[in-house]
Order: structure tokens, then C-alpha cells, then sequence
């Protein structure tokens, strides 16, 4: 029956789940829970994609040069900052002459992968970056831009020559080298963050039963005991903010490589 389904998956799956179940019978795909043919990890995507159309909907509508709000200096510190380490920072250090048109790509690609990360610090909702297709579909979507990117900037044959390496007699080992270069890519923005995404979620889950079960066995001990009930709340706190900490580092390596990809597609070669 696969994983039960958490409350935004209910919701999702009576808005959507007869076009999915319709979409799903075309294809020929039979879905693991049919009750529920969304499962857990797309209706989060959906719903954080939704929150985030939402919140900068708002947040447009509220822009202001002379008095920025909390969240537009919160957004503007993930566009640059103090430790250059914004999505705009990475572009203007990797990509100095025009890669100002790259932003909005980039930019969209390291914000919802944020979101998804964060979201499962607010209790019943989960990362879906934690499930494996969702790295995997962000990681082929950063995949085909950077190439449609070199394509685009060198031309088809210009961007082909990339691949065939300084020689043209070690044009047949290059190009095999670059291919198996450029795929590993799919599998390090893939692996790298759905591991740690789920290592961290695992963390928290496991040593909040930890304690609460080690709670509940000293009360029966003795009554007095029970004062270990503060530790279920202390304890989850500080993976909450080691969870806190893993999303936004793994979010900033999810847009720098990105960065770097581009750069490496669009530069000349000299």
C-alpha cells in the first residue's frame, strides 16, 4: 500500500488525484496506493511550490525601497550578502560578464529547493527532497539548462567542440570522459542532497523516540522520573536546528554547482 498518506496528501489527492489516477492509466502506470495515486513526496512539492507562489505574490506587493519589511530583507539576503554567498554573489564571482540573465533560472532552482527542505521543520509535513525523485528531478532540470545554456551562448557545434578536449587525438577518450563527467553530475546533485535530507529527518525521528521512550521507562521506575519529560522537548530542538543548518547548506550547494556548470558551458575557450 506504500507510505500512509500524510494530511496535505489527502488534501492534494481530492483536488488532483482523479487527473493523476487518468494520467497514470495512459501511461500504463499503476500507482502504489490507489486510494491515494499522489504520494507523500509530489504533494509536498506541489504544496510548497503553491506557499512559495503565494508568499512572493505577497511579498511583491509589498516591495519597498524605503522601508523593506522582514521578509524582503530575508529574500534580499538570500539574493546577496555581507559573506557573498548569495545566489547573485555566485553568479557575479563565477560568471562576471552577463550572467545576470542566468539569475532568475538559478535563483528559482536554490529558493524552491530551500523551501522543500524547510518545510518539514513545521510538525506532520515532510521534506520532499528526502525522497530520491525529487534531487533527481531538479538535478535533470539543472542538467538541461547548463547545456541549453552552452548551446545557446557557442552555437550546436561550438558547444559540441567542448566536448572533444584540447587535441584532436585524444578527441575519442575526451569525449567519452566528458559524457560520463557531465552524467555523474545527475547522480552528485541527486545523492547528495536526498541523502542528506533523509539522514537528517531520520535523526530527528529517531532520537525523539529515543528519548521519549527513555522518559517514559524511568517514570515506571520511579515517579520522579518524569523529569526527564523536558528532554523530548529539548532534545528535538537542537536536531530541528541541525536540520535547520543541513537545508540551507545543502540548498547553497544546489545553486553554486549549478553556477559552476553554467560557467563551465558558456566560457570561452582559449
Amino acid at each position: 500500500m506504500g507510505e500512509p498518506p500524510i494530511w496535505v496528501t489527502v488534501i492534494v489527492n481530492r483536488v488532483l488525484g482523479n487527473v493523476a489516477t487518468a494520467l497514470l492509466a495512459a501511461l500504463h502506470v499503476k500507482p502504489s496506493n490507489p486510494s491515494y495515486p499522489i504520494p507523500n513526496h509530489i504533494s509536498m512539492e506541489i504544496f510548497v511550490f503553491v506557499l512559495a507562489a503565494l508568499f512572493f505574490l505577497w511579498l511583491k506587493r509589498n516591495l519597498s525601497a524605503d522601508r523593506p519589511g522582514t521578509a524582503q530583507l530575508c529574500m534580499e539576503m538570500l539574493l546577496t550578502n555581507p559573506m557573498g554567498v548569495g545566489v547573485k554573489d555566485l553568479i557575479k564571482d563565477n560568471l562576471p560578464h552577463g550572467g545576470e540573465k542566468y539569475l532568475p533560472m538559478i535563483g528559482s532552482i536554490g529558493i524552491f529547493v530551500l523551501f522543500c527542505n524547510l518545510i518539514s521543520v513545521i510538525p506532520t509535513l515532510v521534506s520532499p527532497t528526502a525522497n530520491s525523485s525529487v534531487p533527481l528531478g531538479c538535478a535533470i532540470i539543472v542538467f538541461i539548462y547548463y547545456n541549453l545554456s552552452g548551446v545557446a551562448t557557442k552555437g550546436p557545434l561550438g558547444y559540441a567542440k567542448h566536448f572533444l578536449g584540447p587535441s584532436i587525438f585524444l578527441a575519442p577518450l575526451w569525449v567519452i570522459v566528458e559524457i560520463v563527467s557531465n552524467l555523474a553530475r545527475l547522480l552528485s546533485l541527486t545523492v547528495r542532497l536526498w541523502v542528506n535530507m533523509m539522514v537528517s529527518e531520520m535523526l530527528y525521528v529517531i532520537f525523539l523516540g529515543l528519548m521519549l521512550g527513555l522518559t517514559i521507562f524511568v517514570g515506571k521506575l520511579n515517579p520522579a522520573g518524569y523529569i526527564f519529560g523536558v528532554l523530548p522537548l529539548i532534545g528535538p530542538a537542537l536536531f530541528i536546528l541541525l536540520h535547520i543548518v543541513v537545508a540551507f547548506l545543502q540548498a547553497f550547494v544546489f545553486t553554486i554547482l549549478p553556477v559552476i556548470y553554467v560557467a563551465g558551458a558558456v566560457e570561452e575557450v582559449h
